[in-house]
């Protein structure tokens, strides 16, 4: 079990529901402040955001490609510092969590930014699939003493396992994850799950999902996933590379509707006779 806030993941707790909020804002606070909202008002544990050192988080070879965004064409780095937060909007994404009562953080993508979220008392860290094989990274979120998140796509269980292992066992969750955008359902493989729950049997294993619709996210429910995780969007005809992966707000109000159903229906697998099965089982058994 580890603990995030006030909720327990793992053990057969509330499933710990995290809305990927990510870059789906477009560069607007105003974009994300509805998000948030669309978040709590579905019921949603936490927001989660990516935060970047721009310069440093973006290879060199890639900054000066031609960009073509709703602003123009412009250099791929310019537009990756035009959609970034800086600290005043990070202020205003904390006052607002806190007034909203949910909990946030982000996917920190280089040293600076893991730092950056510290001075916010970030509730957990969550490392993302493309980082999962940067070791300073890793070292540097463990020391932390935070719960920490981490995502598998696109990884090899060797190097899932060499990730996982730079991470405290009491602190650590592990998600499946397809790191296509949007992936598809015939690669979600989403017996993945049992499979890290019987590598990490100390550890919740979770799942973060890109896939359209909403069906084998409940699938992974059904499958023993202590974390969801699936990014968010307003409308998924809003221009962004991440959008057409995302729920929109009345898809996510009745995924983590069907989310509890789901819960509630797996019960704890102990056989036993309900007392609602009572007068059933004394009028139909005949000995």
């Amino acid at each position: 079990m580890v603990k995030i806030g006030d909720k327990i993941i793992g053990n057969g707790n509330p499933i710990f529901i995290i809305a990927e909020i990510g870059i789906n804002h477009n560069g607007d606070i105003e974009i994300a402040k509805k998000l948030i909202d669309v978040a709590k008002d579905a019921g949603c544990d936490a927001v989660k955001f990516q935060k970047r050192n721009v310069e440093k988080a973006i290879p060199d070879d890639q900054k000066s490609i031609p960009k073509e965004t709703p602003w123009g064409i412009m250099p791929y780095i310019d537009y990756k510092k035009k959609i970034e937060f800086n600290k005043e909007q990070y202020d205003i994404i904390n006052a607002y969590c806190i007034e909203k009562n949910i909990l946030w953080t982000a996917s920190p993508w280089d040293t600076d930014s893991v730092d950056f979220l510290d001075q916010y008392d970030v509730p957990f860290y969550k490392i993302a699939s493309a980082l999962i094989t940067n070791t300073e990274i890793l070292e540097l979120v463990n020391s932390k003493n935070k719960p920490i998140i981490i995502s598998t796509g696109m990884s090899t269980i060797d190097e899932i396992k060499t990730a996982v292992n730079y991470l405290n066992e009491n602190r650590r969750i592990v998600l499946h994850c397809n790191s296509s955008y949007p992936a598809k359902n015939n690669e979600l493989n989403l017996r993945t799950i049992e499979t890290l729950k019987k590598l990490f049997p100390n550890n919740p294993v979770g799942y973060s999902g890109h896939e359209v619709g909403l069906q084998t996210t409940v699938a992974a429910a059904a499958l023993g996933a202590s974390v969801i995780e699936r990014h968010i969007t307003l409308d998924r005809a809003m221009w962004g590379t991440d959008q057409s992966a995302s729920v929109e707000p009345p898809e996510l109000k009745r995924l983590i509707k069907d989310i509890k159903i789901i819960e509630e229906a797996l019960g704890d697998g102990e056989i036993r006779v309900y007392e609602s099965e009572k007068a059933f089982l004394k009028k139909l058994r005949r000995k």
